[in-house]
């Protein structure tokens, strides 16, 4: 008797040191399903340690509830601002420690992948990337943009990552 195949699950992240948007989607063939998706928000006044921690706290219960074999990230592209840089630097680093305490392997991916990925299109604007989202997992209403982010970046990992099969 054989066993049906296991999807691919994937925990996709968008940095942000306000706003981490997080998403869980799923492959199966050529299927796409969102299993869970959020925005992990800090409050401005919060200790940037604080923040970090917080950050990882709510991506390791992710990781728990879902049990994605992959985790992609979204890389900066361009930072003008170095004291921006230096933060958004800091909170991938407790990103992917995440990661690495959990035994996932990351794929990193800039913006214009993520963009190419789920549009075919690299300088997609955030609006065309959320409809793609939302069409590519069938969805009924939008995700916040954040985690419509964080899910466009699952996506892309997983559609490059499909012929790999499910233990990549």
């Amino acid at each position: 008797m054989a066993l049906a195949p296991a999807p691919t699950i994937c925990l996709g992240v968008d940095p942000g040191s306000l706003a981490c948007g997080w998403a869980v989607v799923s492959r199966l063939g050529s299927r796409l399903e969102l299993l869970a998706a959020g925005v992990i928000r800090s409050p401005r006044g919060a200790d940037f340690d604080q923040r970090i921690l917080g950050i990882h706290e709510k991506l390791a219960e992710a990781i728990a509830a879902h049990r994605p074999q992959f985790m992609a990230v979204e890389s900066p592209f361009v930072e003008k601002n170095a004291a921006t840089a230096l933060k958004l630097g800091q909170i991938r680093g407790g990103i992917l420690l995440t990661a690495g305490l959990h035994g996932l392997p990351v794929g990193d991916y800039n913006p214009m992948q993520v963009k190419k990925a789920v549009s075919g299109y690299g300088w997609a604007d955030k609006g065309q990337v959320g409809k793609m989202v939302m069409t590519l997992l069938n969805l009924k209403e939008p995700l916040a943009a954040d985690a419509a982010d964080a899910a466009a970046v699952a996506i892309g990992h997983l559609l490059a990552t499909r012929r790999v099969g499910p233990q990549a």
